[in-house]
């Protein structure tokens, strides 16, 4: 079963009660959008990267036939659709993987997947099996600790790099290769969950969606709309949080306004913690206990606006970069 992780928390976030029109960014099994379309004056622009999602759109398509649209979109490209009339109220996204998506053999997003690595979301120049098999020991390392924050990133990719010169490495066979690699246990984690993490995020480019799906949906938002992230690792919480601070402060909306306009706060950020949920959904749906919902509220009319995000994050940027060699 689907579960659309801090669901009550963000219809209250966003008052759907009201009307607008709302960006569904990770449409997955349709969780959030499903919801907002229950009130009667909402319309629903949903993204996803996964074809997979199309079936699905098909089925709340046939209910809400003029209020609901579904793109098969990177939600880094949202600046691309039609907005000029939209009343947008609010942005969203959910940055998890939904159960199916990780139990699906053919996606290969789990440690307990068989045969080639793909890990590939929908829209992607290549698979986990091509970094695995093609990319130098710097690189893999480099990947595993920014990526996974995995401490034993040199020793794995210096098997990896061992044992590829015998034969193509698949699914159980890099499982095997980190078990056997990873001198301490955590009987809690599985020993691949970083190195998984890390390579799903460096196949689908995780990094740059996020901080162009940030920027872009700063864009085209509407005044007093709002900006919803629901994270589930550090480094997309980190990526957030920083975004949100820096243009929570006082920030030049463009390059191109007189430096003798005064500078102006572009986003409102009432929370500085972020929402976690609760212990009754926790029990429901244990996958949700590392969830992070953070929003943000724009403060007025803008479009252009200056950001110093690529430049923070450029050092992770530079490693998805090494794709280029794909």
């Amino acid at each position: 079963m689907h579960y659309p992780v801090l669901l009550k928390e963000i219809i209250s976030i966003i008052s759907p009660q009201y009307g607008g029109t709302f960006i569904d960014c990770t449409f997955g099994q349709g969780g959030y959008s499903s919801k907002i379309l229950e009130f009667s004056n909402t319309k629903i622009i949903a993204l996803d990267r996964d074809k997979d999602t199309l079936k699905k759109s098909l089925d709340i398509k046939k209910n809400f036939e003029n209020r609901f649209t579904y793109k098969n979109l990177k939600f880094s490209q949202l600046n691309n659709l039609k907005l000029k009339n939209e009343n947008v109220k609010a942005v969203l996204f959910d940055l998890g993987y939904s159960y199916i998506q990780i139990k699906d053999k053919k996606k290969g997003l789990s440690f307990d997947s068989k045969g080639e690595l793909n890990m590939k979301m929908g829209l992607n120049d290549f698979s986990a099996s091509d970094v695995i098999n093609r990319l130098s020991q710097k690189e893999l390392e480099e990947i595993f600790k920014f990526f996974g924050e995995e401490r034993e990133n040199k020793k794995i990719a210096f098997r990896i790099v061992q044992e590829r010169k015998e034969k193509v490495i698949n699914t159980e066979h890099l499982v095997r290769i980190i078990q056997s690699t990873k001198k301490i246990k955590n009987y809690k984690i599985h020993s691949a969950t970083k190195v998984f993490q890390a390579l799903r995020i460096f196949v689908n480019k995780e990094i740059s969606e996020l901080i162009y799906g940030l920027i872009n949906a700063t864009k085209v938002l509407k005044k007093d709309g709002k900006i919803i992230i629901v994270s589930f690792h550090s480094i997309e919480d980190k990526i957030v949080k920083y975004f949100f601070k820096s243009l929570s402060e006082a920030k030049s909306i463009s390059r191109y306004v007189p430096k003798i306009t005064p500078e102006k706060k572009l986003l409102n950020v009432f929370i500085k913690k972020p929402i976690l949920p609760s212990l009754k959904e926790i029990k429901e749906n244990p996958p949700s206990r590392s969830a992070k919902l953070r929003y943000a509220i724009k403060k007025q009319n803008f479009y252009d606006f200056e950001t110093d995000i690529l430049d923070k994050f450029k050092y992770l940027i530079d490693i998805e970069n090494y794709s280029k060699k794909l």
